[in-house]
């Protein structure tokens, strides 16, 4: 038991350890290490956000979870830090009171920000300039936190998608069913 429990955390484990070579295979152990990264990661993206903001963060990263890219051309962490950043801009510029749209370079990343302004539009109804400051706050800390985590995993290009993927169900669960889906993380 106290192998199983303190191995590497207080019990200094030798590398031949057959015990730690078993449980650095196993796969439900190496799930829940990856579960408790990936929650890591969000809790620090959304460090000082407000409600409001914590729950647009969490919209957007239920859409682009579930997007499906027109064509069959899916989309990379780049495309959605190219429409957060332009989507941030524009609505940054709006609350200065100029009227300007910002376009991301690439055509998926403009295809993304097209799907997403309907998302912001109907989710703001009548908060008015809060919520487009709060959204151009989120925007900008999505930009960032698809940076970040193309540092941490620089050969793979859609790390950031596949953490919200790994988060965020894919299929709202059934309302027959009242068990969460099998292997994901439930965020409050």
């Amino acid at each position: 038991m106290c192998c199983g429990t303190k191995r590497l955390v207080q019990i200094q484990c030798p590398s031949d350890c057959a015990w730690l070579a078993g449980a650095r295979e196993h796969p439900p152990a190496i799930q829940a290490r990856q579960q408790q990264r990936d929650l890591a990661l969000l809790v620090k993206f959304m460090r000082d956000f407000s409600q409001r903001q914590s729950q647009l963060f969490f919209l957007l990263s239920t859409f682009l979870a579930r997007y499906e890219a027109p064509e069959l051309q899916p989309i990379i962490d780049d495309d959605v830090a190219e429409a957060a950043a332009a989507l941030a801009a524009t609505l940054e510029t709006l609350a200065r009171g100029v009227i300007y749209e910002h376009r991301p370079a690439s055509l998926p990343a403009e295809r993304l920000l097209s799907a997403l302004k309907p998302l912001l539009t109907e989710a703001g109804k009548g908060a008015g300039s809060a919520f487009e400051r709060d959204a151009a706050v989120v925007l900008r800390r999505v930009e960032d936190a698809v940076r970040e985590i193309r540092t941490l995993a620089p050969e793979n290009r859609r790390a950031f998608l596949e953490l919200l993927g790994r988060v965020v169900s894919e299929s709202p669960p059934s309302e027959a069913s009242a068990e969460p889906p099998e292997g994901r993380l439930i965020v409050p």
